[in-house]
């Protein structure tokens, strides 16, 4: 019952990530994608400001900073490099279209991430079957983007 939660909330997340794309490319359509990446990012640091306050989370914890190892902090860099992409593609393939490839690059992506246990990930076991998925995966995105 635990892990249908946390199945769930990531379920959440892939609805919001097609959402925000969508919201962003119209954004991006209206200011043009440098300014809507930054209004995006103004909001998004706002708005966990808000939810840091309401929750009485301790400022104390950005004390720990020297802690965190630098490719930790590519994230934010990543965010952009994300926003910027999916804002850019949208408008050219579709929100169905660009989804897909997000999510056949993701999944291949988190597969070596775990097989490799990189960037202090717990290490999943790979299986051979994990590239059967992919392909499968592949090949169902190749046949959405059939025109």
């Amino acid at each position: 019952m635990h892990n249908l939660f946390f199945l769930a909330l990531a379920a959440l997340s892939g609805a919001a990530m097609a959402l925000q794309g969508t919201f962003n490319a119209a954004l991006g359509k209206v200011l043009g994608i440098w300014h809507s990446t930054l209004l995006v990012h103004i909001i998004g640091t706002v708005s966990t400001l808000i939810i840091m306050l309401i929750i009485g989370a301790k400022m104390s914890n950005f004390s720990k900073i020297a802690q965190v190892p630098w490719y930790a902090f590519l994230g934010g860099l990543l965010n952009v490099v994300i926003i910027y992409a999916v804002a850019r593609s949208i408008p050219k393939i579709g929100v169905g279209n660009a989804t897909t490839a997000i999510i056949v690059a993701q999944v291949l992506t988190a597969v070596l991430i775990d097989a490799l246990g990189a960037f202090g990930m717990k290490k999943y076991e790979f299986h051979y079957l994990d590239l059967l998925g992919i392909a499968l995966l592949a090949a169902g995105a190749r046949i959405l983007l059939i025109d």
